[in-house]
């Protein structure tokens, strides 16, 4: 009987590991090649090499791998434009908030706007003074995407007094005028 010797035993573990390489290889090459639609191929899949084949999926996948890209490239342009059309409808839609006041021998009124407010805050300032109260302060800040005008006025006649209801009725249709 002859002994197998050492060298011989690692060719054939060597040929049995390569043998199961190339299969599994096969195997994958098959399944790729089964996954890329056929009118892809210049020719059909049974008529090119495997190599053909091969370069064809390279060639498809390089063709998906840059359609990603450009609808990537697509998709935040869009989100960019929608954010800064949302922005700018959502500061430029805001419609203004009116509240007037009257305390005691004053008025206080205030105004909150967008950002692109409007309205000329002169207007708003002569309406007030043509209903007989005087403006003593203004005050304008800013909060997030919105602007808030206050303003202080005091009842020039006490004895008169003011109209808080024709106040209100005449800004607001200096607003809805300018809007």
């Amino acid at each position: 009987m002859k002994r197998s010797s050492p060298d011989s035993k690692i060719k054939l573990e060597r040929k049995t590991i390569e043998k199961n390489r190339r299969i599994r290889m096969k195997t994958l090459s098959f399944k790729l090649v089964s996954i890329i639609p056929d009118r892809h191929f210049s020719q059909p899949k049974e008529f090119l090499s495997q190599q053909d084949q091969l370069d064809e999926a390279a060639a498809y996948i390089k063709t998906l791998t840059e359609r990603i890209e450009a609808m990537n490239r697509r998709k935040a342009q869009l989100i960019n434009r929608d954010a800064a059309t949302n922005y700018v409808t959502r500061t430029a839609s805001k419609s203004p908030v009116l509240t007037v006041k009257e305390l005691g021998c004053g008025v206080e009124v205030v105004l909150i706007s967008g950002l692109n407010k409007n309205f000329m805050l002169s207007q708003v300032i002569s309406v007030i003074e043509q209903e007989a109260a005087e403006v003593l302060t203004i005050n304008v800040s800013r909060v997030g995407d919105s602007i808030i005008h206050t303003l202080h006025a005091q009842v020039k006649v006490f004895r008169v007094g003011v109209d808080i209801s024709r106040i209100s009725d005449r800004i607001h249709e200096i607003i809805s005028s300018n809007l």
